[in-house]
C-alpha cells in the first residue's frame, strides 16, 4: 500500500519539493513588480512555502543581479509563509547588502509580523508597515 506523503512504498520518503508535481498541488504564488520613488517593489501574493519559495528566490536574485539598487518586498497579499519563505527573505537581504543595494520588507499583517517577532527576524530585516514608509525611509 502506498502512503500519501511518501508516494512510494512505505518507508521510502521523497523530497517535499517533488510532492507538488506528484499530486498536482497548485503553486499559489503571484509576483509583480512596480517602481515607487526609485524603489522596485516586488508585490508577493498567495502562499510562500517550500513549493513556491524557489520562484520568489529567483525573482529577488534577478532584480538584485540586474542592478536594481533598492528592492522592497511587499507581503501585503501573502496569506501564508513558512520558514522557507523567511529564509528567502534573509537570503535576499544578505545578497542586497553584498551588492550594495537596499532591501526592505513591507508587512502589515499581524499574523505574519508575529512570525518575524518569534524568530527575531524583525531585528534582522528592515520591516515597514506600508510601501510608502519603505520607499521614503
Amino acid at each position: 500500500m502506498r502512503d500519501l506523503l511518501t508516494a512510494q512504498p512505505r518507508g521510502k520518503p521523497i523530497h517535499p519539493s517533488r510532492l507538488a508535481d506528484r499530486y498536482d498541488v497548485p503553486m499559489e504564488l503571484s509576483l509583480a513588480t512596480r517602481v515607487v520613488a526609485s524603489h522596485t517593489v516586488l508585490e508577493v501574493g498567495g502562499e510562500v512555502d517550500v513549493y513556491t519559495a524557489p520562484k520568489l528566490r529567483e525573482r529577488i536574485a534577478e532584480l538584485l543581479e540586474g542592478g536594481i539598487g533598492a528592492v522592497v518586498v511587499d507581503l501585503g497579499k501573502v496569506d501564508f509563509m513558512d520558514s522557507t519563505g523567511l529564509g528567502v527573505l534573509v537570503g535576499g537581504h544578505r545578497k542586497a547588502r553584498a551588492l550594495g543595494a537596499s532591501f526592505g520588507v513591507v508587512c502589515g499583517k499581524e499574523a505574519l509580523l508575529k512570525i518575524f517577532r518569534i524568530t527575531a527576524l524583525d531585528q534582522v530585516l528592515p520591516l515597514y508597515p506600508t510601501v510608502d514608509a519603505a520607499t521614503t525611509a
